[in-house]
This record gives structure tokens, sequence and C-alpha cells, in this order.
């Protein structure tokens, strides 16, 4: 017995995706069930996630990171800081180190 999966997109995500599709010999249908099969191979995504940043500094430029500074400097004067000792805590207790 076969199920149904229904997924709503764009008109456009849709027209490319099966365009990219057809181009890789294949169509939409075939390459959402490839991802399912991947998905179970892998137990997870069957491709990286991650943030386009993975260093938040990485990319800045010498005007952002000079306004990141900035901007801590006058949280720090707004005493808005923790203690290194807290945040090791708060660190152990979040991913269970003792």
């Amino acid at each position: 017995m076969a199920s149904t999966i229904q997924v709503r997109v764009d008109d456009e995500l849709k027209a490319k995706s099966d365009a990219l599709f057809k181009d890789l010999g294949t169509d939409t249908t075939t390459a959402i069930r490839m991802f399912l099969t991947q998905a179970l191979a892998v137990n997870g995504f069957p491709f990286e996630i991650k943030r386009t940043r993975i260093n938040p500094y990485e990319a800045l430029t010498e005007r952002e990171l000079l306004n990141k500074l900035e901007k801590s400097r006058e949280h720090a004067a707004q005493g808005m800081v923790k203690d290194t000792a807290e945040i090791s805590n708060e660190i152990r207790d979040k991913y269970g180190i003792s």
C-alpha cells in the first residue's frame, strides 16, 4: 500500500524544482522519495543544516565589528553583564557537564 503526501509550495519553487529534477533525469516525486529514504538511512536530514555564517564575526566589515564592540560597551555600562562563573555554570547545566 502507498500513502500520499501533499505539500503546498510556491509556484516558482515548484517550477524551478521540476526543471532541476528533470535535468537530473528524474522528477520531483522521485526526488522527494529519495530525500525521505536518505533521511531514514542517516537518521536525520541527509544534508547539513547550518546558519549562513558559522562564525558570526567571520564576514563582518570593520564598521560592523566596531558597531558590535560599541554595543557591547553600552551593555556593559548598563550593567548587562554576566560573571564568567555564572556563564560556566549555565553551560555545565545545559550540557550536563559536572
